[in-house]
């Protein structure tokens, strides 16, 4: 039962059924880098999660994006605020159905 429905969640994101995958099956491997805050968001503003998500993936903050495609997005973006965090502020929000804004800590 379970193993059904996790074959169906990957499918649908793309995630190989048959994991892990031998690198040699691949033409090009590339590098892991991660964006530095200060090389992707503008000092003077404050971003939702998912516009710094469309950041990170070389995209406008305000990109139309399908929801599965955001949701994996946001995915990388959480760990990515996570790991820099000291360089990072959260605004805390106005109201109760508004949510946190993120910008860079100040140098």
């Amino acid at each position: 039962m379970g193993s059904a429905q996790f074959e169906g969640f990957t499918h649908s994101l793309g995630i190989p059924a048959g994991m892990p995958v031998d690198k040699q099956e691949f033409d090009e491997i590339l590098s892991f880098e991660l964006h530095e805050p200060a090389d992707i968001l503008d000092a003077d503003k404050l971003y939702t999660i998912p516009e710094i998500a469309r950041l990170l993936q070389g995209l406008p903050a305000d990109a139309e994006l399908n929801e599965a495609n955001e949701s994996v997005f946001i995915d990388w973006a959480i760990p990515w605020m996570i790991y820099n965090q000291d360089g990072l502020v959260i605004a805390d929000p106005q109201d109760d159905d508004v949510v946190g804004l993120y910008g860079l800590a100040e140098s």
